[in-house]
């Protein structure tokens, strides 16, 4: 049997005999196979094949690594490669980097050559030996390298001089580690330093950090446990949110940064100008925006809702992710000024489709936090949040409660002495409300529905009651409010009358009424604080710790 090779990026065709993918890697030439590891087999819809880390090649472009994808086979297919229909013979090998961390913890250990490029955690030495805990960042565990001083190796002079922080590049053998605490290590035979890190002047030395110190820092704590952690989760989850809604047919729209409209019709934006702002206070005179830029007063957004809502009414369902800014002068560990929102909006879908939505969606991301992000989860549980992983797991199992704002309110009136802020109709919930009703009202999430609507905003369909709109709450155990959303007002009258009595210029929300005077559908959207939602899964106590570069009063170094 012949199997075609073609190479990508070269011109020339390797073809070869083989009877399963083993005989296949060996029979290519020797002069083009530099190491071969190990075979992971992946089947989906299509067979990919995967040999990592890889084929090793010599070119004339140079030294590459690459990995082998079989192309279209709908059929689930045994690793033997003669047992494939011949239409589907054809591999690709495709360029790629050099293996990762995670990569190589997961290859069973059979001496086979490895290279590792990372930085130094720590760094141990007897007698004979040196041991260096390396890390690249790809998953929470390093891969111990053992330098055996009595064996010549390249680069070995420069250990005596390495210290925590220090890149490097190590090439060994993947051995089975004699000592306990890690399955596999390099018996490293050649060493390079990439980068030094003086022990003098690095700030992160193996010791404990305090969070305020790493804030200071932020452009090097990503290279610490728990921020590098932390933008690990933040990573898997920001996939997961893609996920979730294109395999619910939602489509991804981008919304403007900067607009002339308020969302929330609370005022506290940040302002957008190219005007003279120093000359104007000078000369005492009111800025003619006329002559600004966008020729109108413009802000950064609240919100991206209202530019999709306008998407929803032609394509259905859509959502935004992306970034938002409030300028509320409040220094707390719950406030930013910049942070990220994920708002879905819904055409042909009412309160209840609503709530059905968000709370699915909070279960797929706690699952899949649970399962792809469970060594980080375990360095949260452990240091961070004890009892965090049960929390993520009590809520993802749990069927949410339903409760309105009035029912909720009762119960808390019951327990007024429990609380700094007496509950009473009409009041907006206080965190500890929140609190109180997860864990002792509804012993889970629970939604709270139907508030009144003069603490909500104009866009909020008006229930029957004329003193109450469709608005909900997503409250969860520990945290509090995570997800808020509502029904939106389909009612041009309504939407109009009520805009009227908060003194809206309706001229500035034409184009957003307009949704109401051609094809108006009931539709629904909620909005999900994508920075509330990594602090709950890491039980991470401020949120200026979840994103990479904080934005909040007084702050906005780097």
């Amino acid at each position: 049997m012949k199997l075609r090779i073609k190479k990508v990026h070269q011109k020339e065709n390797i073809t070869t005999d083989l009877t399963d993918i083993t005989d296949f890697l060996f029979k290519i030439p020797s002069s083009s196979v530099k190491s071969v590891l190990s075979v992971v087999i992946n089947l989906h819809s299509y067979l990919w094949v995967k040999f990592s880390p890889l084929v090793r090649f010599n070119s004339s472009s140079g030294n590459m690594a690459g990995f082998v994808i079989m192309v279209r086979h709908p059929k689930k297919a045994a690793a033997s490669v003669s047992s494939l229909p011949q239409k589907t013979k054809k591999m690709y090998i495709i360029p790629m980097l050099t293996p990762l961390i995670k990569e190589i913890l997961a290859l069973a250990p059979v001496s086979q050559e490895v290279t590792v490029q990372g930085w130094v955690k720590t760094k141990r030495e007897t007698k004979n030996l040196v041991f260096l805990d390396i890390n690249d960042g790809s998953c929470f565990a390093g891969i111990q390298c053992t330098f055996n001083r009595t064996e010549a190796g390249a680069g070995f002079d420069s250990l005596s001089g390495l210290s925590t922080g220090a890149s490097v590049k190590i090439q060994g053998r993947l051995i089975l580690s004699p000592a306990s605490g890690q399955t596999v290590e390099i018996a490293a035979r050649c060493v390079e330093v990439l980068g030094p890190a003086p022990p003098e002047s690095y700030p992160l030395q193996k010791k404990k950090h305090s969070f305020e110190f790493l804030r200071e820092i932020a452009h090097l704590r990503a290279r610490t446990n728990t921020f590098a952690a932390v933008a690990r989760v933040r990573n898997r989850m920001a996939l997961a949110v893609h996920e979730f809604f294109q395999a619910r047919g939602f489509l991804y729209i981008n919304t403007p940064i900067i607009t002339a409209s308020d969302a929330e019709g609370a005022g506290a934006m940040f302002q957008v100008s190219t005007l003279d702002m120093d000359a104007l206070f000078r000369s005492g005179k009111a800025p003619d925006y006329t002559k600004d830029f966008f020729g109108k007063p413009a802000f950064l957004t609240v919100s991206g809702q209202l530019e999709a809502e306008t998407y929803a009414c032609a394509l259905g369902r859509v959502y935004t992710f992306a970034p938002t800014f409030r300028a509320e002068n409040s220094n707390t560990v719950r406030h930013l000024a910049e942070f990220w929102m994920i708002e879905p909006e819904t055409a042909f879908a009412h309160l209840e489709d609503n709530m059905e939505l968000a709370e699915d969606f909070l279960k797929f991301l706690f699952k899949t936090a649970l399962q792809d992000c469970a060594g980080d989860l375990s360095f949260f549980d452990e240091r961070i949040e004890p009892g965090i992983r049960e929390v993520l797991v009590s809520v993802a199992e749990s069927r949410f409660s339903r409760i309105s704002y009035t029912d909720a309110v009762k119960e808390l009136e019951k327990n007024a002495a429990a609380f700094e802020f007496k509950p009473y109709w009409g009041c907006d919930l206080q965190s500890e409300h929140e609190k109180f009703l997860t864990e002792k009202v509804a012993g889970g999430p629970v939604i709270v529905t139907d508030y009144p609507k003069d603490i909500k905003a104009f866009y909020m369909k008006l229930n029957n009651d004329g003193k109450t709109v469709r608005a909900m709450d997503v409250l969860v155990p520990r945290l509090g409010e995570i997800i808020g959303g509502s029904e939106r007002e389909d009612d041009l009258s309504r939407l109009e009358e009520r805009m009227k009595s908060l003194n809206m210029d309706s001229a500035h929300y034409e184009w957003y009424l307009d949704l109401r005077r051609y094809g108006t559908v009931p539709h629904s959207g909620f909005g999900l604080g994508f920075e509330r939602l990594i602090q709950y899964i890491t039980g991470m106590v401020n949120i200026r710790d979840v994103i990479p570069y904080p934005r909040s009063v007084g702050q906005a170094e780097f």
